[in-house]
């Protein structure tokens, strides 16, 4: 896809999106074509990219509580929290992209009364 088009059918503006794109090309999630006909596509198969490798590509951790580096939490609460941080993070690398591209495909099939 071009950015334009991209942009425009995310609401995104394109400088910002620019952006975005150069980080997850960075991380071969996604690549450039050059040319009139160029634009981005992904670098891998949907099933090789996971919701996990997006977020932190964009935005660092997948879950990231200040506590964690808070030398005044106990640390039975910092435990807690790492135990979410982990839990989050198996959680958003277990859902890769064709599951997501699979699920919108079967409610496009889906009747409503």
């Amino acid at each position: 896809m071009k950015v334009e088009e991209l942009a425009s059918e995310s609401g995104t503006p394109a400088n910002y999106l620019v952006q975005i794109l150069i980080e997850l090309k960075a991380r071969h999630i996604v690549k450039s074509v050059r040319g009139k006909e160029g634009g981005y596509l992904l670098a891998r198969p949907p099933a090789e990219i996971s919701l996990g490798d997006v977020l932190r590509c964009v935005h660092g951790r997948v879950f990231d509580p200040p506590a964690l580096n808070d030398p005044h939490c106990p640390p039975e609460l910092r435990a807690a929290w790492n135990k979410l941080q982990v839990a989050l993070d198996q959680t958003a690398d277990a859902i890769t992209f064709q599951q997501l591209l699979d699920e919108s495909a079967d409610k496009a099939k889906m009747y409503y009364i």
